[in-house]
């Protein structure tokens, strides 16, 4: 784990010394914090949060309006990590100008990079960003993005011809500027060959291990997404889900039963004040007690 904030020339290093870079997604102020203080290099303000923070069915709902308001919350709890902004849909694609602009919002509200989806096709649209000064990732494989065209969520790069593609979009990306490709959902050999193309960094979510560094998605990690999506690569580690709903089904028992709220969760009154307060209530002398005007 390197020690200071993590910039490209932290990541660049990493990969140089054959270690991994641990990349993960979080979307608000704990769990980036958390994520921060437990050591990870990287953090993506994915726009999966459509689905893990909005319960939508897809990437495709969200706007720069909810990713910025996520982004912002992230960027006060990194202190450390590397945090990379994750442009949503149509948010870069029409143009130059979009792209820029857009990016340049995310970079203002604290982010150290951002990622786009696609490979020759966004390649100006990297190139412009590059031009003004932000560092882009590129994001190839499975675009959820582009899941029409794709035909749902399926593994990409399955033949040499799919991925020579791949490759070929990958090296357009380098070219235009960006600092890294993440491949998504391929399997292990097709992505290393990809990286091997390659001379920017190479990460993977769902690709096999051997990249520069893995990315997860936190929710799945920690057992708290809500939805019928379990991809095959995932480890969970926690059952975060399960313990809020335990949790939360023993705070109503207590209530319901009067176990909660106890004589240690309330707030005490002196010895002579508690007197006289229980002796008004029990005298039923509330009507009577004088008039005290609102505080401002």
């Amino acid at each position: 784990m390197a020690d200071g904030k993590v910039t490209l020339a932290t990541l660049a290093a990493l990969k140089a010394r054959g270690e991994k870079a641990v990349f993960i997604t979080a979307y608000d102020y704990p769990t980036a914090t958390f994520v921060d203080r437990a050591g990870v290099d990287m953090i993506l303000v994915g726009d999966s949060a459509a689905m893990t923070m909005l319960g939508l069915p897809n990437t495709l709902g969200i706007g720069m309006e909810e990713m910025l308001m996520f982004v912002r919350a992230v960027c006060r709890g990194a202190r450390r990590a590397f945090v990379v902004g994750d442009l949503p849909f149509l948010s870069y694609q029409p143009s130059d100008e979009a792209a820029v602009r857009n990016a340049g919002a995310f970079m203002a509200a604290g982010c150290d990079a951002v990622k786009c989806e696609g490979g020759r096709r966004v390649a100006p649209r990297v190139r412009a960003m590059t031009d003004a000064g932000i560092a882009v990732m590129g994001h190839l494989g499975l675009t959820p993005q582009s899941l029409a065209q794709l035909g749902g969520y399926r593994v990409q790069g399955k033949t040499l011809d799919a991925v020579r593609r791949i490759a070929d979009d990958a090296l357009a990306l380098e070219d235009a500027g960006a600092f890294a490709v993440l491949l998504e959902a391929m399997p292990a050999e097709a992505a290393a060959l990809v990286a091997d193309r390659l001379g920017i960094l190479v990460y993977g979510i769902g690709a096999g291990p051997h990249l520069d560094g893995q990315l997860v998605i936190s929710h799945d990690v920690l057992g708290n997404f809500v939805g019928e999506i379990r991809p095959r690569f995932v480890k969970r580690y926690a059952e975060v889900g399960r313990d809020i709903e335990r949790a939360t089904r023993e705070y109503a028992a207590d209530v319901r039963a009067g176990r909660f709220p106890a004589s240690e969760h309330c707030y005490p009154l002196a010895p002579e004040c508690d007197a006289e307060i229980r002796a008004a209530r029990g005298s039923g002398a509330q009507a009577s007690l004088p008039y005290a005007p609102a505080l401002p």
